[in-house]
């Protein structure tokens, strides 16, 4: 007979807090659960390292918890595959347990916390619902901030969360007399800079039983499997992550942000994928690592060193934080379930085949869909202004470029996901997260990486035979949407640049367009 507890309380995948309320006492009464569930292992097609990340970090922090004396009970998928949905297993779990009172945090899905929400409605038993404690405006603020449909700009509001949280200011003042450093950070590494990107810590944890498991239970999963994984899944592991930044990476951050290279590869040893980048997200969106003590830290460090690092880097690495890491949760929340639907542009064609293996003969779009592929990672601007920038110009339906951004990366989580995907990348919300579309034709990525240079297609070459694809996409996407686009300041000089070619010119680059928009799979 299952042993009985007064209370269960529901730990999420995505809800690993060491520092939440719930554990300063232990109370014998109370049950932990933590659970590998088929729902949400198979609600998209995960690539194979977020799924053991997840599930190796659940794993931790339920023996952290033992340990610290809670009563935990961790099913794994073996545990619950007679459970397709969650509301299942939890009567269950009461049931055997004689449970009296059920707990759990918010969930950070609309989804999940739909779920919840409607069976704590119907449950007998009395229930509560707790704020994670985890970001920096709790739950019930967000309207205070963000307006359902408005659209809001991530500078002003930056600012507020500056001054409020009192973080890197001067007084009243931003420290360095300005508030953003953006403009610094635009700069693209140069063949003498390779030697000097800083080699990755990545962890050896492993992961054999968990890749085992789901293997026995037929979880379709894609992307490459290490047996050893390489990211953090406990807060040790995660504080060691941000100490090295600090230690290496740091005092380049904010320079190389937007950066890409591929040959650092070839030349110095898998460096290429991390750059100066912390790569905190799947500590940060999993809960072992909270926002306040990174930024406390890597502040700290900089008052510390100012000397080593300027301000530019370290106010970049801030706003990534403070800023667009709680502005795209307060658009997510006040806009949901709504915003999943928008697709402003009516965006309807179907990702090609090859964003699942990277076998295109585009070179910037190869490296970094093959990178996401190999370590379920890639910088912002690999997301935002390489695959994100096609599959806007190119037209392809928000839902599919949601669900491919949702499975493909480590740290993806639907709060965080989709306001970056379906408003910043793909405009599909008319502009309710970014003020234009960001659009662009091959001669951005030319100007901040050296994917081109290696290119079976030209970049110079608008509608010639070996055309970049991406040029005469571009000038298609901004010509139909001209109405739309012409408006906004900031496209004035575009289509002033457009309507000054020749009729016949327009026509050659909209043919050239067309053709590569009917063959996406082959280009």
């Amino acid at each position: 007979m299952a042993s009985t507890f007064k209370t269960l309380r529901l730990i999420l995948g995505d809800q690993l807090n060491a520092g939440h309320s719930w554990y300063t006492s232990k109370n014998d009464d109370t049950l932990y659960v933590i659970a590998e569930l088929h729902q949400e292992a198979n609600y998209v097609q995960h690539h194979i390292q977020k799924v053991c990340a997840f599930f190796a970090a659940m794993q931790a922090f339920s023996k952290a918890l033992q340990t610290a004396g809670h009563n935990v009970k961790y099913l794994t998928l073996d545990d619950t595959k007679d459970y397709s949905q969650l509301p299942e297993l939890l009567n269950s779990l009461i049931k055997d347990h004689q449970i009296e009172l059920f707990e759990y945090q918010l969930p950070d899905e609309y989804r999940l916390r739909a779920q919840l929400s409607a069976y704590r409605n119907q449950l007998s038993i009395a229930s509560n619902v707790f704020e994670t404690e985890h970001f920096y405006l709790s739950d019930s603020e967000i309207s205070h901030y963000f307006t359902v449909g408005k659209k809001h700009r991530l500078e002003a509001f930056y600012r507020k969360m500056r001054a409020r949280f009192n973080v890197l200011m001067d007084g009243d003042k931003p420290l360095g007399g300005t508030w953003n450093f953006d403009s610094n950070n635009r700069n693209k590494l140069k063949q003498k800079d390779l030697p000097e990107i800083p080699e990755p810590l990545v962890f050896a944890n492993d992961v054999a039983d968990i890749f085992e498991r789901l293997k026995r239970h037929n979880i379709t999963t894609f992307g490459e499997y290490h047996e050893r994984l390489l990211w953090p899944i406990n807060k040790q592991q995660a504080k060691d992550l941000v100490a090295a930044f600090c230690e290496t990476q740091l005092s380049k951050f904010g320079f190389f942000q937007d950066a890409m290279t591929c040959k650092a590869d070839d030349l110095y040893t898998k460096k290429q994928w991390s750059l100066y980048h912390s790569r905190l997200s799947f500590a940060l969106n999993s809960k072992i690592i909270s926002p306040a003590y990174v930024v406390d830290t890597v502040v700290d460090y900089y008052y510390k060193h100012s000397s080593e690092v300027d301000i530019a880097q370290i106010e970049g690495f801030v706003r990534q934080i403070i800023g667009w890491r709680e502005f795209v949760r307060g658009i997510y929340w006040v806009n949901m379930p709504q915003y999943a639907r928008l697709n402003q542009l009516g965006a309807k064609r179907n990702l090609p085949k090859w964003f699942w293996d990277g076998e295109t003969k585009m070179n910037c779009q190869k490296h970094a869909i093959k990178q996401s592929l190999d370590f379920a990672y890639a910088h912002h601007i690999q997301r935002l202004m390489v695959t994100g920038n096609f599959c806007l110009i190119a037209g392809i339906d928000p839902n599919q470029v949601d669900d491919w951004y949702l499975g493909v990366y480590v740290d993806a989580i639907e709060w965080v996901e989709m306001p970056n995907t379906r408003g910043m990348s793909q405009f599909a919300d008319g502009g309710i997260v970014g003020s234009k579309a960001y659009a662009s034709s091959g001669n951005y990525i030319n100007k901040m990486s050296d994917y081109c240079s290696e290119c079976q297609y030209d970049i110079k070459s608008v509608d010639g035979n070996n055309a970049c694809p991406m040029n005469s996409m571009y000038w298609h996407f901004m010509s139909k949407y001209e109405e739309q686009f012409s408006n906004n300041p900031r496209n004035k000089m575009i289509y002033s640049s457009w309507h000054k070619k020749q009729p016949e010119e327009r026509e050659n680059i909209l043919a050239k367009a067309q053709h590569y928009l009917s063959v996406l799979d082959d280009i």
